[in-house]
């Protein structure tokens, strides 16, 4: 298997020696030297390097396969990085569609507007963290082009990182105590410390920025000992630590019932588990559900309770977290020297109106606990998920009823409790402990919110779960060109221009808005509408009181 992995490297980047020394885009990097190409930008033509499919650490394979990843190995000659490497193995719930791909997928792309810059003039770097609920997705740019980004001067770091059970297993041993993708995003997050500058990159001058599921992988880093020192500061959009889809139950339970399911016969030693999962077939893993309770079958759902995600580590040899997220926030063990953005979208759930209209809402509406909070449902009693459903129930619909009739109040529930208050719960804890904290809504909507179109024709128009990344990066698999004098353009550079400007400074603030910092005083945001941005107080503070009511209630922290 490892020699299969090696080969698939050499395959996606050939070593080549045609080009003489004169080829400007070859990089040498700790590793070896790279070959990029120069291409142009869809908007404003203008000129910059690509390197894509850079392998940042060996493939993940065989006795390597659940483990931490190890740096990728020297090579000789000059690897052609023009292409991606391959996607990690997946299943795309959106589209229905599962992709074996390859193990071997542990590639970073960079993108950059020039690798020949003195020390003194390196440019301020973005390593972005795809989201996909921690089971699908990819750093490529046929989703994440680095286009309106390069044009203000930043380097761009784009990376792949394992998911599903081959990123999350957690078999509790020192071996695979879980978090293998958070540790596939620390090494990428050292490379870049290692090797940005060769590429015109400003290591001292690193912002991570993630989506969904890469913003909680954002928030963790945050907090991860494992993560400090690795960027300056952090933007998460639509995730953090607890939201609804980035829980588990059980994990180390769920790793035995996996084992079964895969026909191990031993799943209660951990040695003998691991060894038959590292032989078993990868592409049988993202057909299984390895369901620990009677009632998940019904209970994870898209947006809620999932199989495989991050999870706190029993303490070993090299550990990403291993203490309960809130208690960290409590006792200020973080990396408090990180500026910090967070945001959500308007209305998240639409992303998954469909699925809502053609079953959800009805099963949500025969077991009512389905509207209990993840967290909640996994430490509470029956009767407490029963109280606080009903309590849910009635703060959202008053006297109408559960049903598709009302969809909107549903969406209305369903954004809330599977993103928004979680985002301010997170940002409450974290601003009195860090450096620059901002917080933002998204709620643009034009022709850009690709998923936001799925409520048209429910005649819901609203900012979705995953079309925020559309107004940061150009999706090179959906736009060949843009209208620069169109509403979807002058809305992206007013988004990019914060972005960056954060990113370059720790201060988000534009021509067009003076940004607040973010204190559990002033609860000060920006809102991102198509009448440009807005500074407000208090994002979504009824709702934000009900939660915390609710929590109080179940005799959970909040």
């Amino acid at each position: 298997m490892r020699l299969i992995g090696a080969v698939a490297v050499l395959v996606l980047c050939t070593i080549q020696n045609i080009a003489g020394d004169d080829d400007d885009t070859i990089v040498q990097t700790t590793k070896g030297q790279i070959r990029g190409e120069k291409l142009k930008t869809i908007v404003g033509d203008i000129e910059y390097y690509s390197y894509k499919g850079i392998p940042y650490a060996r493939p993940p394979v065989g006795k390597l396969r659940f483990k931490d990843p190890k740096e990728a190995a020297q090579w000789e000659g000059v690897l052609n990085c023009t292409k991606h490497g391959s996607i990690c193995p997946q299943f795309n719930p959106l589209t229905g569609v599962y992709s074996s791909a390859s193990e071997d997928c542990l590639f970073l792309n960079v993108y950059s507007p020039n690798v020949r810059v003195k020390s003194e003039s390196l440019y301020p770097v973005i390593v972005f963290i795809h989201g996909g609920a921690n089971i699908f997705g990819s750093g490529n740019s046929d989703s994440y082009g680095p286009d309106y980004l390069l044009a203000k001067n930043f380097v761009v770091v784009t990376m792949n990182y394992r998911l599903g059970a081959l990123g999350f297993l957690s078999i509790g041993s020192k071996d695979v105590p879980g978090n293998a993708a958070l540790k596939d995003q620390v090494l990428a997050l050292k490379w870049v410390q290692k090797n940005i500058k060769k590429f015109g990159g400003d290591p001292n001058s690193v912002t991570v920025l993630g989506d969904t599921a890469g913003g909680q992988a954002v928030t963790l880093h945050m907090m991860s000992p494992m993560s400090k020192g690795l960027f300056k500061r952090a933007i998460a959009m639509s995730g953090s630590p607890t939201c609804d889809y980035g829980l588990t139950y059980n994990p180390e339970r769920k790793a035995q019932i996996f084992g079964t399911l895969c026909n191990c016969t031993d799943v209660k030693n951990k040695s003998a588990l691991l060894t038959c999962l590292q032989n078993a077939p990868y592409d049988i893993f993202y057909a299984l559900a390895p369901t620990v309770l009677a009632s998940e079958p019904i209970i994870d759902v898209l947006f809620k309770l999932e199989h495989f995600t991050p999870v706190i580590e029993k303490p070993t040899e090299n550990n990403f977290i291993t203490e309960e997220y809130y208690d960290l926030l409590k006792n200020g063990k973080v990396n408090n020297d990180v500026d910090f953005m967070i945001g959500y979208a308007g209305k998240e759930a639409v992303l998954l109106i469909e699925p809502y209209h053609a079953s959800y809402v009805d099963n949500y509406n025969r077991y009512r606990e389905l509207f209990t909070p993840s967290e909640l449902l996994t430490k509470c009693t029956p009767d407490t998920n029963l109280e606080v459903a009903d309590r849910v129930v009635k703060y959202y619909f008053g006297d109408k009823k559960v049903s598709v009739d009302n969809l909107d109040l549903f969406l209305s529930y369903a954004s809330n409790t599977s993103i928004a208050y979680h985002a301010q719960r997170f940002v409450n804890k974290w601003a009195p402990l860090g450096q620059k904290t901002y917080f933002f809504k998204f709620e643009s909507f034009t022709s850009w919110n690709f998923y936001g179109q799925f409520g048209t024709k429910y005649g819901i128009n609203e900012a979705a779960h995953f079309d925020f990344p559309n107004y940061v990066f150009c999706p090179h698999a959906q736009v060949s060109s843009v209208d620069t004098n169109s509403l979807e353009y002058k809305l992206s550079q007013q988004i990019v221009t914060a972005v960056t400007n954060f990113a370059k400074t720790g201060n988000p603030s534009t021509d067009k808005v003076v940004w607040s910092t973010y204190s559990t005083s002033n609860k000060a945001f920006v809102t991102f509408g198509n009448d440009g941005p807005k500074v407000g107080y208090g994002p979504d503070e009824a709702d934000y009181k009900f939660w915390q009511s609710i929590y109080e209630y179940a005799g959970i922290p909040f």
